[in-house]
């Protein structure tokens, strides 16, 4: 916890099953008494959501802006949980913040992301970034994304996560002294010192590239101009149907999208044995070069170490303060036994031990430069000096 009472940053976690003790040991934690300006909460859908957000405002008095989701797995400094409770909190001098909710319409869940990022409207900090929550369950969420950079445009960057749960059936948002569902919430956050993102993901590609010759949305129908399921399925040396497939522990393909800066990764997690085609939860335009990926665990921490080293490279040489991280769900299945204390050693260690809290997101959201927002089996860094 930083201790310049003029500008600061906490963070805490809490296993306590009852939610009122979770809500006040890891608020107690993250803001030690002091008069906080916004606080994110990311908890489990277990706990009584009403009582926990009770009691983190216990402890946040009544001007904080209370933003979080549900989460699929915490993190902060002490390390990763499932069930618990991770609170991150700022205050003091030059930090400024504006929120705004916005439900998700099925039919248009564009304008959802549009309406909360006009959080930023009224914020004139010489840096500024939106932080999105959103909700995976809602579906389409690179549309939300789309929706929100139709109002920042390139000149304001945007991070931030989607909630779901371990079983990927329902998702709750924060805001305020409410919980919501179905929604989007907007933090916009206004500061006159520098602020850093980094994002990074350790996939390597797998050659040769191809390209996407049909595709509608998140639906893949035709890889090098052959069924998109034939392909993959060749690729992986795999004889049998696309449901044995899914089900044989490849349920999170990685495919890595070409963009200027790198590979964007898509995650592929079904296909159809009667159009053989296949399909995650993002887009994949029509045209794009893609590749299959592959990792190894060492190759996923030095991902969530150049996350975390790019953000706070971005300081201007400042210390960081503090520090949210967005990292997938979908990266501890690689992270197992004893791989996911690895990441956080490696992250608390790219940044210089500063405090930092955040959560398994079920997508990340990390727009820097371009109209590309939505991201997979990646860790995203904001980090603040």
């Amino acid at each position: 916890m930083q201790t310049n009472p003029h500008r600061w940053f906490g963070a805490g976690q809490s296993s306590a099953a009852d939610a009122a003790k979770a809500g006040a040991e890891a608020a107690a934690e993250a803001i030690g008494g002091r008069a906080a300006k916004a606080v994110f909460v990311f908890c489990s859908v277990g706990y009584d959501l009403p009582e926990l957000l009770a009691a983190v405002r216990e402890e946040a008095g009544p001007d904080a802006a209370i933003v979080g989701s549900t989460t699929m797995g915490e993190l902060g400094n002490a390390g990763m949980t499932v069930g618990g409770l991770a609170v991150a909190a700022l205050g003091g001098d030059g930090f400024n913040v504006r929120t705004r909710a916005a439900a998700v319409d099925p039919d248009d869940p564009g304008a959802a992301g549009a309406e909360a990022a006009g959080a930023l409207r009224g914020l004139h900090d010489p840096n500024r970034v939106l932080i999105l929550f959103g909700d995976a369950i809602a579906g389409r969420p690179n549309e939300i994304v789309r929706g929100a950079y139709s109002k920042t445009g390139a000149a304001w960057p945007m991070v931030g996560g989607f909630g779901a749960d371990d079983r990927f059936e329902r998702a709750f948002q924060l805001c305020g002294d409410r919980v919501l569902t179905g929604s989007v919430l907007g933090l916009a956050l206004g500061s006159d010192r520098p602020i850093g993102i980094g994002m990074a993901h350790g996939w390597r590609r797998t050659e040769p590239p191809m390209i996407v010759t049909r595709s509608q949305g998140a639906r893949i129908y035709r890889l090098d101009d052959e069924p998109a399921l034939d392909v993959l399925l060749r690729r992986c040396d795999f004889d049998g149907t696309a449901e044995e497939f899914f089900e044989s522990g490849r349920a999170l393909q990685p495919l890595g999208l070409s963009r200027r800066n790198g590979e964007d990764i898509r995650v592929i997690h079904a296909g159809d044995d009667e159009d053989r085609s296949i399909w995650g939860t993002a887009d994949v335009p029509q045209g794009a070069l893609v590749w299959l990926m592959e990792a190894d665990r060492q190759a996923l921490l030095d991902g969530a170490a150049q996350s975390c080293a790019e953000a706070v490279a971005q300081l201007g040489g400042q210390a960081p303060l503090g520090a949210l991280v967005f990292d997938c769900g979908g990266r501890r299945a690689g992270l197992i036994e004893g791989g996911m204390q690895e990441e956080i050693d490696a992250m608390r260690t790219a940044l210089s031990d500063a405090p930092f809290g955040g959560f398994y997101t079920a997508g990340e959201i990390a727009q820097v430069r371009g109209a590309g927002g939505l991201h997979h089996l990646t860790l995203v860094t904001l980090a603040l000096a």
